[in-house]
């Protein structure tokens, strides 16, 4: 690629990632400034206090962004990919073969990962809300159509990702841009006015403001750190823009933007105190005070629109290691391999989104729920971190302890203060994690016990294709394939082909699919063919966590290992296994019972692996777990 053509494409992965990657903390400007100066703080609205809550949030972008996220957290990549899925995945590698230790740490990153949905659900009801709140600086006659407004407008942009966004998303980043350029340039306007505000970025004026709140400063905190959320999302997204854009889009526009808006929105209250009511919309003059709530509700549904496609990636991402039973997965365009649309996913999270709107019915009531989800999962970042840095990247241990645990007193400084919320509405976000990571953990551990049971009962396989190889049985002239999660045993549906059918194909195939806990898996190390007896191969078929599987098109691929199969006269076997829960070992019985419903309503082997709907036969069998 010529220099030119490099520069263009970073210029346009940077301008994708203002909008798909700084939607959320973009427009935190909207609620942040209000929040820290409500009354349920108590925090004086005075300039001192001003310039010092200024100054905690520009110092606190520094430290949690620009120093964590931007330097040193996007290092750590999983071949090329980020977010907490893949940061775990490289965490336990890294932590080596001691068995409890990366289950500990697959344990903490699947919570983390549980926590997102949480955030999923919070985002777009705050973001949508403190925009559409904006009529009411217009007239207070608006507020009666503040909640209906924004149900409109969130439900419309659950009902449109079936469409996919690659339409919309071409506009994501110019709008943003502008987002951005009005933020910083309205802030400029009043630091113009009240210079004094400047005296934010002297870092003294956020100690003395944090110390003079004594033990008050936990609550002070969980408000200051709505300027934080979102910042999960520069890690979660590198995959897609990579990390030189990122950091670009972050130092050249985002970060400047932001403080450039905080102050301002300081200066104006050091002015003027009565704009407390909604000092962003008050950084507007009267006349553009419609143009002013159009932009950022437009703003605050592409921060939504950013959510809510991580929730599809991070549930693709949880199916294929195995956290969550199989889903539909829809694939919204041609040429992008990440836009995707889990309509289970979508309809849940709106249920979710709008249930949160309808009960806390502000942005101000939701100020309480937001937060403590993010820095949870920040907090368990920086966590998995210090793994990598320990023993991925075999830093002496002085060393990573210094370069995580500044961070990870931070995080849990944050972690502590949003806990003051919990009864508040903070415990909406974390039922909502905890009822995933239930599910994630009981899916797993019951695939675990399924497996095994499977695997006491079946016969070893070659002991028994080699005793069938010399067998006069009939044989079709045809390929069978047999999927099967343990390659050593024999294939409930081929015992089941035997008994029922008394039929052997000529060629038969047992096929396993792996996936392993890394993003991508090569072409070149996709495919496995091993023969094992006369008529018998082992075929196993490798993917990453992100790769799609497609199992008629990787047979296609074993030629190149000595197995010619033709996919016109190929037979796919499954078995289909109906869990019978019991009560004794294994898992709690209600958990079995969840286990079972999850299993019975997961979607169908072949639809997930591609199969051909006319070449598949499933033969079921009832398994105790």
């Amino acid at each position: 690629m010529s220099t030119d053509s490099q520069r263009e494409s970073v210029a346009a992965l940077t301008l994708g990632a203002l909008g798909v990657v700084y939607g959320d903390i973009g427009t935190s400007p909207l609620y942040t400034m209000k929040e820290i100066f409500s009354p349920a703080t108590g925090v004086p609205l005075d300039n001192a206090h001003l310039i010092g809550a200024v100054s905690v949030i520009f110092w606190g972008l520094m430290m949690v962004v620009t120093l964590k996220y931007v330097m040193l957290i996007l290092r750590a990549d999983n071949r090329g990919e980020g977010g907490i899925m893949a940061l775990t995945a490289l965490a336990a590698k890294a932590a080596g073969t001691t068995h409890g230790k990366r289950i500990a740490l697959l344990l903490t990153g699947v919570l983390g990962a549980a926590l997102f949905y949480g955030d999923s659900v919070i985002t777009p009801a705050m973001s949508v809300l403190s925009a559409v709140e904006g009529l009411e600086v217009i007239s207070p006659n608006f507020k009666p159509y503040i909640l209906p407004i924004s149900i409109g407008i969130l439900i419309a942009l659950f009902a449109v990702q079936k469409h996919g966004t690659s339409v919309v998303g071409k506009m994501f980043g110019p709008i943003i841009v502008i987002w951005f350029g009005v933020l910083g340039f309205t802030g400029v306007i009043e630091i113009a006015k009240q210079p004094a505000i400047l005296a934010a970025l002297n870092p003294l004026n956020a100690i003395v403001f944090l110390h003079a709140q004594g033990g008050h400063v936990f609550v002070v905190i969980g408000a200051i750190v709505l300027a934080f959320t979102g910042a999960e999302a520069l890690y979660a997204d590198m995959g897609h823009f990579g990390k030189q854009p990122i950091r670009l889009a972050w130092t050249g526009m985002v970060m400047p933007a932001l403080a450039l808006n905080y102050m301002g929105q300081g200066a104006l209250l050091m002015r003027d105190a009565s704009a407390l009511d909604n000092p962003f919309f008050h950084l507007f003059p009267n006349e553009l005070m419609v143009p002013a709530v159009i932009l950022a509700t437009v703003a605050t549904i592409i921060a939504s629109q950013a959510v809510i496609s991580g929730a599809y990636s991070m549930t693709k991402q949880a199916m294929q290691l195995g956290l969550l039973p199989r889903m539909q997965v829809h694939f919204t365009s041609v040429k992008e391999v990440g836009q995707i649309y889990i309509p289970s996913v979508n309809w849940m999270l709106l249920v979710g989104v709008l249930l949160a709107v309808l009960g806390f019915g502000s942005s101000s009531a939701m100020a309480g729920a937001y937060g403590i989800a993010v820095t949870v999962t920040m907090l368990i970042t920086t966590l998995l971190t210090f793994f990598v840095v320990r023993h991925g990247w075999k830093y002496p241990l002085p060393l990573a302890i210094g370069a995580t645990s500044v961070f990870l007193v931070f995080d849990a400084l944050l972690v502590v203060s949003c806990s003051f919320k919990i009864f508040e509405g903070g415990w909406f976000p974390l039922a909502l994690g905890a009822t995933i990571f239930m599910i994630m953990a009981t899916w797993r551990r019951g695939r675990e016990l399924l497996i095994n049971h499977i695997r006491q009962d079946d016969p070893e396989l070659l002991p028994f294709i080699t005793a069938l190889s010399g067998d006069s049985m009939h044989r079709a002239a045809r390929t069978a394939v047999y999927a099967v999660a343990n390659p050593d045993t024999v294939p409930q549906a081929l015992m089941h082909n035997l008994k029922h059918n008394q039929v052997l194909h000529e060629r038969n195939v047992i096929l396993t699919v792996v996936f392993h806990d890394v993003p991508w898996i090569p072409f070149e190390e996709r495919l496995q063919v091993t023969p094992l007896v006369a008529g018998f191969w082992r075929v196993t078929i490798n993917y990453g966590f992100k790769n799609t599987p497609d199992i008629p098109k990787a047979l296609g691929m074993c030629h190149t290992q000595g197995l010619d199969i033709n996919l016109f006269e190929t037979s796919y076997f499954l078995s289909r296994e109906i869990v019978v829960p019991t009560k004794g070992t294994g898992m709690a019985h209600w958990r079995e019972l969840l286990f079972a419903l999850m299993s019975r309503n997961s979607r169908s082997v072949a639809d997930f692996f591609h199969l051909p709907n006319n070449c598949v036969i499933e033969l079921g069998t009832r398994v105790q777990i």
